[in-house]
This record gives structure tokens, C-alpha cells and sequence, in this order.
């Protein structure tokens, strides 16, 4: 990778409305750039702006969501940053992905940028986008800076963006001062994501006496409004999810057909197998891929993947496919490496699957959320007694957890554009509300047999099973986005037989 340049001090304050300028470095040492090549720098480019610019195809949708923000706010000014790049080492980045709450109500995916709802005199709000606009050539900053376009690539031009989002644009750099110079209404800002605009809102702030712990619980106000409306899905990003598990059942396939060359080589020729998929066809992966063969699978967030596949062991993949809207899919199968469960191994999964379609059948509209957990729970627990493993009957198991030891986790969460989607709603509109039409959810029970569990019978311990679907909450009952896979233990041999050399 090439040394890049970085830009000078001036070029860093944040706010200033004037054109920075920019000064070559290299290990942080300015250098020298002749008039000569300055000018030539800036002479010879043709005019690539594009006149015409096809708007995003959830532009109808965001601005819908925009306004059901606004309705909640009436009067209010809200900011809703993207994020920045983050340091990886010394002058490299991690890949930037902007905040989900930014991604929902602008569809933009550029770092810096920010989102701001204006309140209107009449009612309703104006939303602009401000965002990083084209580099300077005049200046040099498309060659000089880091970040410059001959360095990362061409951005959109302003006017470009506004045709893109169906949305006002301007640029981020004059978002603070603009901030500073609107008239005066109160103010509330999505937190944790640009320390820099949060110190101007919070000088704002002490300008008109509204800072301290009354600000933070707005500021939290608004973030908790924004996870409550994301949890009812509209038909474009029911549209999205479905595209991440298409997309995430092909990645499937494609570990199962690379069983052997992982039992050649480690766990993480699964996970490369799959991110392979999740890179074609999509974005990333939703989120660090669990490729966990034997034991591991055994350890729920396993991901270190650097551990040998055998032949005669379960292997647990807990993967999905990020698609490049970035709304994620989330699911886990749970399969024998050599093509064919032993006998311990199918008790085992058939008890799993039998909580999960017990579990699955329990998602419907207007049932509480907790119920689909309860089912899954009192299924494993009646398994466990019959096993002699708990001492029952299965209410008394239940109501102690003592289910727990061997299943450690929820039955599943909501799913969207984060993986765990809209962790900060209301606990009485999520945790202990009712489901409805529109959420999407996982539905993922599991049994863990810890390697040195001495309550167990030796051939069960080590052994891990976890089946994970996503599921639609329709008005008639629900839909499993991720059916295309197969989840009887029997299916799960015959869809392996079709793909493993040696079966």
C-alpha cells in the first residue's frame, strides 16, 4: 500500500467554511511541492460531473421515515451524524460504515456526513444533508490530502448527492457554524458517533442554559424514538432482508462444498469461504462469522476460527450476509462435517429442532415477544428431563432456569441493519411488547454441552447445536426469510450429500 499523504492542521479544523489549504506529509513531515507541479496539478482535468443522477431506490422510503421522525418532534432541531473513519494502525483506516440511524433516514453511506432536520415555522421540519463534497483541485486537496480523490477514489459532487438522496445538500464543513447561526430552538443529537459536532451542540447548549442531564436524556430520547420505529420493517427493507439471506443461503452452499479443503486446512477456510459470498454479493458480513468446529462450537461467540476440522465433529456456522444497503441476514445451521450425524449428535439436534419449531410456530401478530422464548424453553427443558439430566418436572426446571447450564442465550432478537436491531427501543414496545406485522426477528435455540461438564454423560460433552432462522411477522402468522436452507437433521444429510465430494 502506498504512503499517502495527510492534511495540514488548517485542513483538520473542523467548521472552517473557507477552502482548506493542504500540505504534503509523509511520516508527519511537511514536504516541498514546486509552484511548477502545483500549477500543473491544476490545469488538464476534464469535467466529470454527472448531470443526471438516478436517485437511490429507498429515497421514497427515507423520506417517509424523516417525517414520522419529525412528527415525533415537533419544533426541535436534530442532528443525526454518520460517524468517521476510524484508526486501524498508525495512517490506515478500518472500512467505513456510517451509523444505522444516519443510514435509515438519509440512505447516504459517506463518512463525515450528517443529517439535520431543521424545524419549520409552520410545522414539520427541512432536512439537509451535509456532506464531504468533491475534492479541491484548485487547491491541491485531491492530490495533497490523505483522503483527496487520487488517494480514495471520486466522491459525488454536492448536487450529485441531492439528486442521489432526494435530499438538500451542503457542506460538512460549514454544519457547525451553520448550527451556531439558526435560530434558536432546542436541540438534540444522536450521541457516540462525531465527538467534534457533539462539543458544538453542547456549546449551544450552554449558550441557552440547556445543557447537563436534562440534554442527555433528550439527546437519549431521540436515539430510544429512532430504535422504536425502526422495529416495524416497510416492504423495501422486508425486500433488503431477504435479499441478505438469499444471498447468505448461497454462502451456505458454498462452505458445504468446501468441507474438505477446511478439514485440510482450519476454521478459517470456512470463514474465507463464506465472506468470499458476502463480498460478491453484498457489502461485508453482518458480523464476525462463527465458524465453530467440534468443542469450539460449544463457546456461543466463538471467533477465533483457527482451530481444525475434523471428520465425525459438528461444525456450527453462525454467519450472514451484510447486504450493500447494509441490512444484515443472521443464520446458523448446524452440520456434520463428514456428511452424516452420529447417533448422539441427532439426539442432540432433533431436541434443538424441536424447540425451534415449536418456537417458530409461537411468532405471530399480537403474541408477546417473550413467548416465543418461553416455548423454546419449556421444549429443551422437557428434553433435558427425559434425558435425566434435570431433575423435573419441566415447570419446576423453568421457572429456576436450571435449563440454563446447557442453553446459555435468548431464543433470538430483532434483525435489520444491526444484527442485535434496535437494542435501545423500549423495553415495553420490544422486550415485553407484542409482535407485529413488519418486525423481523431470529429464532435461534441451542444446546451447549460444555467439554468439561461433569453433569453430562461423557458422549454428550463437547457436542454444540444451534439452529438460527430469520422471521417475518406477517398479519396471518409469520414467513421464515431463510426456509431455502434445510433444518431437519435428515434434510440437513441430504443437502450435504448433494454437495460433498465423498457423499
Amino acid at each position: 500500500m502506498s504512503e499517502h499523504p495527510s492534511s495540514s492542521p488548517q485542513a483538520e479544523q473542523n467548521g472552517a467554511a473557507e477552502e482548506p489549504v493542504f500540505t504534503p506529509r509523509k511520516n508527519g513531515q511537511a514536504q516541498e511541492v514546486s509552484a511548477e507541479l502545483a500549477a500543473w496539478m491544476r490545469t488538464g482535468w476534464a469535467d466529470t460531473e454527472i448531470r443526471e443522477v438516478e436517485p437511490i431506490e429507498q429515497a421514497a422510503y427515507t423520506a417517509k421515515r424523516r417525517a414520522a421522525l419529525s412528527a415525533r418532534f415537533p419544533g426541535e432541531r436534530l442532528v443525526v451524524p454518520a460517524g468517521g473513519l476510524k484508526t486501524r494502525s498508525n495512517d490506515t483506516e478500518y472500512p467505513f460504515r456510517p451509523s444505522c440511524d444516519y443510514v435509515y433516514l438519509s440512505g447516504d453511506q459517506t463518512d463525515d456526513g450528517c443529517l439535520v432536520l431543521e424545524p419549520r415555522p409552520g410545522g414539520g421540519h427541512d432536512a439537509n444533508c451535509y456532506l464531504r463534497p468533491r475534492s479541491n483541485r484548485e487547491n491541491g486537496e485531491f492530490w495533497l490530502d490523505g483522503h483527496g480523490e487520487l488517494w480514495s477514489g471520486r466522491r459525488y459532487s454536492l448536487a450529485e448527492s441531492a439528486q442521489l438522496l432526494g435530499l438538500a445538500t451542503d457542506d460538512v464543513r460549514r454544519l457547525p457554524d451553520a448550527l451556531r447561526d439558526a435560530p434558536d430552538a432546542p436541540v438534540r443529537i444522536l450521541r457516540g458517533h462525531d465527538a467534534g459536532l457533539e462539543q458544538v451542540v453542547a456549546g449551544l447548549r450552554e449558550d441557552a442554559a440547556e445543557g447537563g442531564e436534562a440534554a442527555a436524556q433528550r439527546d437519549e430520547e431521540l436515539a430510544v424514538a429512532l430504535h422504536d420505529q425502526r422495529l416495524v420493517k416497510d416492504e423495501w427493507e422486508v425486500s433488503q432482508l431477504q435479499r441478505a439471506v438469499d444471498s447468505t443461503v448461497l454462502g451456505f452452499g458454498d462452505v458445504a462444498a468446501a468441507l474438505p479443503d477446511a478439514e485440510a486446512t482450519s476454521e478459517r477456510y470456512i470463514e474465507g469461504t463464506f465472506f468470499l459470498r458476502a463480498r460478491v454479493e453484498g457489502n461485508d458480513v453482518g458480523y464476525g462469522t462463527i465458524a465453530a468446529s467440534g468443542r469450539n462450537a460449544t463457546t456461543l461467540h466463538w471467533m477465533r476460527n483457527d482451530s481444525p476440522v475434523r471428520e465425525g465433529e459438528l461444525l456450527l456456522l453462525d454467519a450472514g450476509v451484510e447486504t450493500t444497503t447494509l441490512y444484515t441476514a443472521d443464520v446458523t445451521r448446524t452440520m456434520p462435517v463428514s456428511g452424516r450425524f452420529t447417533e448422539v449428535q441427532r439426539r442432540v439436534y432433533d431436541l434443538v429442532y424441536a424447540a425451534q419449531e415449536a418456537a417458530i410456530a409461537a411468532v405471530a401478530p399480537a403474541r408477546p415477544f417473550t413467548e416465543y422464548h418461553r416455548v423454546a424453553q419449556r421444549v429443551l427443558a422437557e428434553g433435558l428431563v427425559e434425558w435425566g439430566l434435570l431433575e423435573g418436572p419441566a415447570e419446576r426446571v423453568v421457572e429456576l432456569g436450571l435449563q440454563r447450564r446447557y442453553t446459555l442465550h435468548g431464543t433470538g432478537h430483532m434483525l435489520g441493519l444491526d444484527v442485535h436491531d434496535c437494542a435501545r427501543a423500549r423495553t415495553e414496545v420490544h422486550l415485553y411488547g407484542d409482535l407485529r406485522p413488519g418486525m423481523v426477528l431470529t429464532v435461534e435455540p441451542g444446546l451447549y454441552f460444555q467439554p468439561d461438564d461433569l453433569t453430562v454423560p461423557e458422549e454428550l460433552r463437547g457436542i454444540g447445536v444451534r439452529i438460527e432462522d430469520d422471521v417475518l411477522v406477517t398479519a396471518e402468522g409469520n414467513r421464515v426469510l431463510s426456509a431455502g436452507l434445510p433444518r431437519t437433521a435428515a434434510d440437513v444429510e441430504a443437502w450435504l450429500a448433494e454437495r460433498l465430494p465423498r457423499s
